[in-house]
């Protein structure tokens, strides 16, 4: 059996979930394994899990955007986060962060949270897309309801895929809350990333709040980056220690590696060029995956694609039919595949497939 040890970036490992989120890991965005009649493919969901566990992952993120969010209407969500939960547990001999996605109004999120802790998730990763247009003393109250039920992670998603606008002084206020335990920056702008820094930094939550790249534009220069913001005058760095990604739901042997590079060069304060020279390849690979040129609009579908490739799924198929490839989005694939192969896992996925999915 071929597996990578998960990266924890402290001397002494920690035994607890929510230290391992603190320390920082690589935390995939599961995907949704569907047949070709858009129902759940159980088998393929379950070898999915044990894939990013062999892989390395220190975590699971699961009923989130790359999970699709449309599992709630199709009645999968509790299924879904069940299936991992249960799947994670019997598969690995080590403790995970396990993150489920919350969504929808008050109502509905606290529902969801109450279900993620049923079911033995550690923290819950929170969609603010339902609040499109509420008053930010509105969306902190709702916030805050939900920190009360299940540890919080901030979920800043990009506007393009659903995401609201989020300034520095949400993210002061929402670090305040004291069930937050962690952040996904996901805006796939600098501008806003920053925001979200000063607004940790200004709540004097930066030991607390564990921060994770969602930039999935950006992935290596997010995790080797020192950003330094001020608070009363004086400079505070704050660091990305992991990331939990839509885009490590692909090539995840090869995340993890690189994801323990990063780490160490941004401890040793030592970033070679290669190192730094890797975002750009990373990025190109994701705007790919992700169909950047038709406004990620094949963003679920891309990551699909590669795992069909390899054969942990069938078809690249989502729950809404019109959720397919976007025009040019195979020949951009074709071309990452071709250009970055050394950054794919094809040989440890075809190494361990068979036993994955029995």
């Amino acid at each position: 059996m071929m597996t990578i040890a998960p990266m924890i970036d402290t001397e002494n490992s920690p035994s607890d979930q929510l230290g391992i989120l603190k320390a920082g890991t690589v935390i995939p965005a599961h995907p949704l394994a569907l047949d070709v009649n858009r129902r759940l493919d159980r088998r393929r969901q379950r070898a999915l899990t044990r894939y990013y566990l062999d892989a390395g992952s220190g975590g699971l993120a699961v009923g989130v955007h790359t999970t699709q969010f449309a599992i709630r209407e199709a009645g999968l969500y509790q299924e879904v986060l069940s299936i991992a939960a249960e799947t994670a547990d019997a598969w690995a001999d080590r403790p995970l962060a396990m993150v489920a996605g919350l969504a929808g109004n008050t109502i509905q999120a606290v529902g969801e949270a109450r279900i993620a802790r049923s079911l033995g998730y550690d923290a819950g990763l929170l969609s603010l897309a339902a609040l499109k247009g509420a008053y930010p003393d509105a969306i902190i109250e709702h916030c805050a309801a939900v920190a009360e039920l299940i540890p919080l992670v901030g979920f800043y998603l990009q506007p393009a895929v659903g995401g609201l606008h989020l300034d520095a002084d949400f993210w002061t206020r929402f670090a305040a809350i004291p069930n937050v335990v962690a952040i996904k920056v996901a805006p796939f702008n600098r501008y806003r990333t920053l925001d979200v820094m000063r607004g940790v930094a200004e709540a004097g939550a930066e030991n607390r709040i564990a921060l994770y790249t969602g930039n999935d534009d950006h992935i290596v220069l997010d995790l080797v980056t020192p950003f330094t913001v001020m608070r009363e005058g004086e400079p505070v760095t704050l660091r990305f220690v992991g990331g939990l990604l839509g885009h490590w739901s692909v090539w995840t042997q090869k995340a993890v590696e690189l994801y323990r590079r990063c780490r160490i060069a941004a401890a040793q304060d030592s970033v070679s060029a290669d190192l730094l020279a890797l975002d750009s390849r990373v990025s190109d690979c994701n705007s790919a995956f992700f169909d950047v040129a038709n406004d990620f609009h094949g963003c679920i579908a891309g990551c699909h694609e590669i795992l069909r490739r390899q054969g942990l799924l069938e078809g690249i198929w989502c729950l809404d039919p019109n959720e397919s490839l976007g025009p040019g989005q195979m020949s951009q694939i074709d071309r990452v595949c071709r250009q970055h192969g050394d950054l794919a896992d094809d040989a440890f996925v075809a190494a361990n497939l068979e036993r994955w999915m029995n």
